[in-house]
């Protein structure tokens, strides 16, 4: 049985894993949710899906996110949330990782500065606690997103987050509902990485 993640912990250590754009503007903005036509990269949104850690350069990325977001903690105490983090029996990761390697990859962390870490890019950010069931916010996605005249590997992620964070097998006919357009043309768009992802969320359900 899969490890739930001890998010009290974190919280109660106020640690910030969230984070809307700061200087993006939405192209329109509502009570429910922003949307940016060009897409926006500032969105940080650690342990949105129930998917788990299972790579060093994942571990590393949702570090590098953790210090980004967090900058005013002191090294150590960065340096205990990421020891943390790394530890199976908290839920966050799904291997085991040597000291030595985590005393290095912390190290690497904290050496990068303030440096924004590299982020997909999003369109459509859902405000907080909106009531919105799963059905309507693809259908707000999906006619934000068909605004556009092409389908793109960026549009196929929104509506994978959507549907894996209302708990959600994502298929493949299913994004093609909420997008408007064919199975063919998701299979067309949909490279290796995405669909690595694909399974790791549907996975995690």
């Amino acid at each position: 049985m899969s490890q739930d993640r001890n998010m009290k912990w974190l919280n109660n250590r106020r640690g910030i894993y969230y984070r809307n754009p700061i200087t993006d503007i939405p192209t329109e903005s509502t009570d429910l949710y922003d949307y940016y036509a060009e897409g926006t990269h500032q969105c940080y949104s650690l342990f949105r899906s129930k998917a788990k850690i299972t790579t060093y350069k994942s571990l590393k990325w949702h570090m590098l996110v953790l210090r980004y977001l967090n900058d005013n903690l002191l090294d150590v105490e960065f340096a205990s949330i990421c020891h943390f983090l790394a530890d199976k029996d908290n839920g966050f990761v799904t291997f085991f990782i040597k000291s030595k390697v985590l005393h290095n990859m912390i190290k690497e962390v904290l050496g990068v500065g303030d440096t924004p870490p590299r982020n997909r890019i999003r369109k459509v950010i859902f405000k907080p606690y909106t009531l919105l069931t799963l059905s309507e916010k693809l259908s707000i996605v999906g006619k934000l997103i068909g605004r556009g005249k092409k389908i793109v590997e960026d549009d196929i992620y929104e509506c994978m987050l959507s549907l894996n964070n209302e708990k959600e097998k994502i298929t493949i006919n299913k994004i093609a509902k909420s997008l408007g357009c064919s199975t063919r043309t998701i299979y067309r768009n949909m490279g290796n990485q995405l669909k690595l992802e694909k399974e790791l969320l549907n996975s995690e359900l």
